[in-house]
């Protein structure tokens, strides 16, 4: 992968709601879409690192109709084909298994590196050089790679990957995928030193995973091939919004990697990639303060973006209140988001129940706020 001219597919899955960064993520403004690390947006900065991996042509985004618009106008180079807008939301299996049906028929040496359109990379270049080593086992053979960070603390919001015997150079086999773990369990995963957290970026060849979902997930393999064989006709949108929801929604974890690591760490042809290069998925407000703060490190802990701020006594507290003047005092460990429309207030701690106001706000129907 030295140059551009290689088999390597970006496919960037993007449908979600980004519910814990409510009120600032919306259906319409998802957390993919916003500018939470920098000047530009996540999705931005996700195609930006794998830019000198391949060219915009090579690049496949999955959305929906609540978004392709909008992803459209910030990645100006993709092409708008290549956004393709889900008719219904049915999990990562379907989604990136069209994506390798589609790339099937295009290139059959294709190689599919699976990210999420929302994390956060510290390292860009050792990143390049793991995901190169990556799609490099994953073109040798029915192989499948996953990327797996390093857990630095009993995360129980996250799936784990247990790693068996070297492979080849830093590539571990995988001996099995265990679900999200409650605080013990993730403990002493930690402390075994051979779990990895589950990164969700993944890389196999077209063939590869069209095989294993044809082995697993035969109906929704056929209805996905046959989405495929319309794609670049005019039979396409209908054709995808026919038989796309009838696809079984179902996670790719869920319907290939668990189902294929039970064959064994020697049989199933997994491989984990330790990923030392500063990941960090910003999966709540707490996480997006931690990230800021271990960056710019305030001595009171304070991120504050506001027209103007007084503090007294407030220390660890993130408030997002552009344009307005912020006072912060005796107040401790706040997460305040306001919007136009609405004002989210809560503690760090509390802040992983943010999603749980919008299936509220869903139930009773306040489409507005959402």
């Amino acid at each position: 992968m030295s140059n551009k001219k290689t088999n390597f597919y970006p496919v960037i899955l993007a449908g979600g709601r980004g519910t814990r960064f409510w009120p600032l993520s919306r259906k319409r403004r998802a957390k993919q879409l916003l500018a939470l690390d920098g000047k530009h947006t996540m999705i931005q900065q996700t195609v930006s690192r794998l830019l000198p991996l391949a060219s915009p042509d090579r690049f496949w985004v999955i959305t929906n109709d609540d978004l392709r618009g909008a992803i459209a106008r910030q990645l100006p180079r993709l092409p708008k084909r290549q956004i393709i807008a889900e008719p219904d939301g049915r999990n990562t299996a379907p989604a990136i298994g069209l994506a390798a049906f589609i790339l099937l028929r295009i290139d059959p040496k294709a190689v599919i590196g699976m990210f999420p359109s929302d994390h956060v990379i510290g390292d860009e270049k050792r990143y390049r050089e793991v995901l190169k080593k990556g799609a490099n086992l994953a073109s040798a053979g029915e192989n499948i790679v996953v990327l797996g960070i390093r857990p630095t603390r009993p995360e129980t919001g996250y799936g784990y990957i247990e790693a068996g015997s070297p492979f080849e150079g830093e590539a571990l086999r995988v001996r099995r995928f265990t679900e999200k773990p409650d605080v013990q369990r993730a403990a002493e995963f930690v402390s075994t030193g051979n779990y990895f957290w589950n990164s969700g970026m993944f890389l196999w060849s077209a063939t590869t995973l069209a095989h294993a979902l044809s082995e697993q997930l035969p109906n929704t393999a056929n209805l996905l091939e046959e989405i495929a064989a319309a794609f670049g006709t005019k039979k396409f949108e209908t054709t995808f919004r026919r038989l796309y929801p009838k696809c079984e929604s179902i996670s790719v974890d869920y319907a290939v990697l668990e189902p294929r690591s039970a064959k064994g760490e020697r049989a199933s042809n997994i491989f984990c990639l330790p990923a030392d290069f500063g990941w960090n998925d910003l999966g709540s407000w707490t996480a997006l303060h931690e990230h800021h703060a271990a960056k710019s490190n305030p001595a009171d802990g304070n991120l504050i973006s506001a027209n103007g701020t007084f503090k007294l006594n407030a220390r660890g507290n993130y408030i997002h209140a552009p344009g307005k003047f912020v006072a912060a005092v005796g107040v401790t460990d706040l997460v305040v988001v306001e919007t136009d429309d609405a004002l989210l207030i809560t503690t760090r701690q509390g802040a992983q129940d943010v999603g749980k106001v919008v299936k509220y706000l869903d139930e009773k129907k306040l489409s507005k706020l959402v």
